[in-house]
């Protein structure tokens, strides 16, 4: 009797152990601050061909392969995840023969086609010019389930994790602002839509991006002339692998279907067509009618700031002295501040380093590698210069209640694109028109007047020192 009553407690103490072991086996390999790949639940395993992997053990699962060779089993329905004009997110997208094609029996659900895609032409003004960018059934087409086991067969080819189609001509992509800050912007300001509470750290468990795809663009002209997009790229995910235009075609010669598990699928075009754009013309304005986390850019800017060498949390303003940074343009040879004016302002910002013990920069980015760029940018409390490519760094900047940026104008002049970037990170934004300041409150039109890209552009040196000292007197959070 003793015997039988000790073996029944012993059994399950070794099948909670066993069960014990497996969690921990399984909280070994998972790291939720690391992505990982993504493994369709959308999808039933009786869909999925299995392959073995050839040494004799465990049949290791590559999702290769969608059959439905019976009528019970239909083509899978493409779902959209998130949705804005430009910006979407679909599980199961298919492509074939060039053609993307999104699979449902419910096609009323499925937004409108000229907000989702677009022929992918040079974007210029005009109604012409708008009506050669309308989408036709070449570019996508939205099909039943019955009407997709047609065209593709028994079969079809699965291209598995995240993948972002960038459906949009080399126009703008070749440009640092335009791709990091807004390309790049809207791209991450739509994926990080499903994690509406990624915090201040920027870890979140969603699957790392495993490719993008330029369908119009070849590899030569996607990168800019300062090789900061690729920087920004690669540093953010290290695993990613490119296709570009020759590739996009070698598939389409192939005749075969694809499917993509996930797909970001962005357009210029498509955002056009969005209230968003026409109030800032910013495509990635479009983006932010989707759910997000106040700390929603924490995970891009952190991940560039730690791959330059900084640790995520270094920023001036709190610990250190805070940091003034005046990226100039006066070598650059167009849109310059006057002479005498760049001189006194110099003179105004390094009489508050002497009299407030604030670290000043006068910088010209062009002279500083991507590194020192990154660093310096990551340490700005705040940052100052006239309209131009270097106002981009403001992205890795890291917001606080004194985290400002200050952007000089011809008087009279003005554009989004720094102000709305500010604005969207949570930061002061200010526009200046010699001794003239506005914020974001009060902005004025859009506007390039006649000197607008000159080089006599006049700024009142003791307006932004003020400026600076009202600023950094805020008590930090």
């Amino acid at each position: 009797m003793l015997k039988s009553v000790r073996s029944l407690p012993i059994r399950r103490e070794g099948v909670l152990l066993g069960l014990l072991l497996a969690v921990l086996l399984w909280v070994s390999r998972t790291n939720f601050g690391v992505w990982e790949s993504r493994s369709s639940s959308s999808l039933s395993n009786n869909f999925l061909d299995v392959t073995d992997s050839g040494q004799g053990g465990d049949l290791e699962q590559w999702r290769v392969r969608l059959p439905w060779h019976t009528k019970s089993k239909r083509v899978p329905q493409t779902n959209v995840v998130h949705h804005a004009p430009g910006w979407t997110i679909f599980d199961s997208l298919y492509v074939l023969n060039g053609t993307v094609y999104v699979v449902t029996d419910e096609p009323e659900t499925i937004p409108s086609r000229e907000t989702m895609t677009s022929t992918a032409v040079r974007v210029a003004n005009g109604a012409e010019a708008v009506k050669a960018r309308l989408p036709t059934d070449r570019e996508m087409r939205i099909v039943s389930t019955e009407e997709a086991s047609e065209l593709f067969g028994p079969t079809i080819e699965i291209i598995d994790g995240i993948t972002w189609l960038v459906n949009d001509p080399p126009q703008f992509i070749t440009h640092y602002y335009h791709w990091s800050a807004e390309l790049f912007f809207g791209f991450w300001r739509t994926y990080s839509s499903i994690d509406p509470a990624i915090p201040k750290t920027g870890r979140t468990p969603l699957p790392s991006l495993r490719r993008i795809w330029f369908p119009h663009t070849d590899s030569d002209h996607w990168r800019d002339y300062a090789h900061m997009n690729e920087w920004v790229l690669r540093s953010t995910f290290p695993s990613l692998t490119s296709e570009y235009l020759n590739d996009w075609n070698e598939r389409a010669e192939l005749g075969r279907p694809f499917m993509l598990d996930r797909v970001i699928f962005s357009d210029r075009a498509a955002a056009m067509h969005g209230q968003g754009f026409l109030s800032t013309d910013r495509i990635a304005a479009e983006a932010f009618e989707l759910p997000g986390s106040p700390q929603w850019w924490s995970t891009i800017r952190n991940n560039v700031v730690k791959f330059a060498g900084l640790d995520e949390d270094v920023y001036a303003g709190i610990t250190d002295s805070p940091v003034i940074t005046y990226i100039s343009r006066q070598e650059w040879g167009r849109r310059m501040l006057r002479n005498e004016d760049h001189e006194k302002l110099v003179k105004e910002l390094y009489a508050l380093r002497d009299n407030h013990g604030y670290e000043v920069n006068v910088v010209s980015m062009d002279k500083l590698s991507r590194v020192e760029q990154i660093r310096l940018a990551a340490r700005t409390t705040i940052m100052m210069g006239v309209h131009g490519n270097g106002l981009t760094s403001l992205i890795w900047m890291k917001p606080t209640a004194r985290s400002t940026v200050i952007e000089f104008f011809y008087p009279g002049g003005f554009a989004h694109d720094y102000e709305y970037t500010a604005r969207s990170l949570g930061m002061m934004y200010y526009g200046v028109w010699d001794n003239r300041t506005f914020s974001s409150a009060e902005l004025p039109p859009v506007a390039y007047p006649q000197g607008f890209q000159g080089n006599s552009i006049p700024v009142d040196g003791s307006t932004i020192a003020k400026l600076c000292r009202e600023r950094l007197s805020i008590k930090n959070e």
